[in-house]
């Protein structure tokens, strides 16, 4: 794994996580209505820059709405407002169909992403930050960060002619498919699990051709940064701070 340095940000000494609640957390922020979707808020009124969420095909977790909130106020060089778009509208799929073990579980699954394939949301994905722009024109630049099914949503937008963003990240991407990063052309960071397939992680590092960070945690499952997270245990606790750590110094060192 290998970082491609920066000309520009910041110490990596940047970030002030504060202590994880591993259950029954509060939200920081709340939800408004912006584009016709159900969307967390979070962050300072202030902020010049803004983060769009992708998350998992779980949808609304208090792990996810955590790390949202870790995002928007634990760096003090910079201000950021995060939001989560529900693009599920309210029908998110149920955590018990994973693991996929059994063939009922697998043919729900697969109907799930049919009915909600990457490549349709990421088509809606330009719309809505021009929506949440119009409400928060303070916004002047913005960065996205998608989990597992996301992760593949933030490959497609950011490859795409139609990207509007300055800066991308995915943590433990589903659907790893190296010919995505080639068009990628803003700074990107992966944070695979060790449940990724490692030759595709390292062929979709190769091909990157901007500034980057990509790096496997090796010890933790598919979906340790989101929905899965397992925070009662101290060593998912550890390895989901150090990932939220590791994504705020990629923004704060290549998101100029």
């Amino acid at each position: 794994m290998s970082t491609m340095p920066a000309s520009h940000g910041h110490s990596e000494a940047c970030c002030n996580v504060p202590p994880v609640v591993s259950t029954g957390y509060k939200a920081k922020g709340s939800y408004e209505d912006i584009g016709g979707l159900k969307t967390y808020v979070t962050g300072p009124e202030d902020a010049a820059k803004g983060i769009v969420v992708i998350y998992d095909i779980f949808g609304f977790f208090d792990q996810t709405i955590q790390g949202a909130d870790i995002l928007s106020s634990s760096d003090e060089h910079q201000k950021y407002k995060v939001f989560i778009p529900d693009w599920f509208k309210g029908e998110p799929c149920p955590i018990e169909w994973y693991p996929p073990n059994t063939e009922e579980k697998q043919k729900n699954l697969g109907a799930f992403f049919g009915k909600f394939p990457p490549p349709s949301v990421a088509k809606q994905v330009p719309d809505i930050v021009k929506s949440l722009g119009e409400k928060y024109p303070s916004i002047k630049s913005w960065g996205i960060l998608g989990f597992c099914w996301g992760g593949k949503v933030v490959s497609l937008v950011t490859s795409g002619d139609s990207n509007p963003f300055s800066i991308a990240a995915a943590a433990h991407p589903a659907m790893v498919e190296p010919k995505d990063a080639s068009g990628i052309k803003v700074p990107f960071a992966m944070l695979a699990s060790g449940e990724e397939p490692v030759d595709k992680v390292l062929q979709f590092e190769e091909e990157l051709k901007v500034p980057k960070h990509v790096e496997i945690f090796k010890d933790q499952i598919h979906g340790w940064m989101a929905a899965r997270a397992d925070l009662s245990k101290d060593r998912v606790k550890e390895e989901y701070v150090r990932g939220y750590k590791t994504l705020l110094e990629f923004f704060g060192k290549n998101w100029s």
